[in-house]
């Protein structure tokens, strides 16, 4: 089995496919790392829910505005043409379709699209879906970043998700450790596969049918980060 992609390299990974002149938010975690692997000279405009338009590189230490933070209350810059507005003209601004692209994390991602990315059981947590029932429906298309398993080796790709659902049928595709999965009317397309696995491996680590897409390719991603 070869090396997994930390998390570092999954968010390089999904950074790649974001179109120079994109309008993306990206949800706390995983998802926050891509705006630090967006490929030079690409103008992106990335949105935070409570209110950034427009989220510069994380504040230096010296550099600090206690007040300009992120969704996940990072402390972050504001880049050229960004500017500040409350979290109701946010929302609207997300109900309104005017996302490109939103970058969720994830527990479950079912073959037909439904998302399941909260979980009221986890302990001390509660009820935390926050905004992402409003970015998977109103943006314009909604990406996952995800391991494909959990620690103790279950799928999170799956034919129906078992956790309570964040919306239905959103998700058009998935980045994970192990690949780069579409999300079709077909079920869960590989585009593609980590190198040096097989596609027997991924299919023993998915719960639903996987099939290969035409040209599959190697999943390659340059060394980042320090690990899972």
């Amino acid at each position: 089995m070869p090396q997994p992609l930390n998390r570092d390299q999954m968010a390089w990974r999904a950074a790649q496919d974001i179109a120079d002149g994109m309008v993306v938010n990206l949800g706390i975690g995983i998802p926050v790392l891509a705006s630090d692997h967006l490929p030079a000279g690409r103008d992106v405009f990335f949105q935070s829910e409570n209110g950034v338009i427009g989220v510069g590189p994380a504040a230096a230490p010296d550099g600090i505005e206690p007040d300009l933070v992120d969704a996940g209350s990072r402390k972050v810059t504001l880049r050229p043409g960004g500017s500040i507005i409350d979290s109701a003209w946010s929302f609207a601004m997300i109900r309104g379709g005017h996302i490109d692209v939103t970058i969720l994390g994830a527990f479950e991602v079912a073959a037909n699209g439904d998302l399941a990315n909260w979980d009221a059981r986890v302990p001390d947590k509660g009820p935390l879906v926050g905004g992402a029932m409003d970015l998977a429906v109103g943006a314009k298309a909604t990406w996952v970043i995800m391991e494909h398993t959990t620690r103790d080796g279950r799928p999170r790709l799956l034919e129906a998700c078992t956790l309570p659902l964040t919306a239905v049928r959103c998700v058009q595709r998935v980045y994970t450790d192990l690949a780069v999965i579409d999300v079709t009317a077909d079920g869960f397309i590989a585009r593609e596969l980590l190198a040096g696995m097989s596609l027997e491996a991924l299919r023993a680590r998915t719960g639903a049918a996987i099939t290969p897409a035409p040209g599959c390719r190697p999943l390659v991603a340059p060394a980042l980060g320090h690990g899972g």
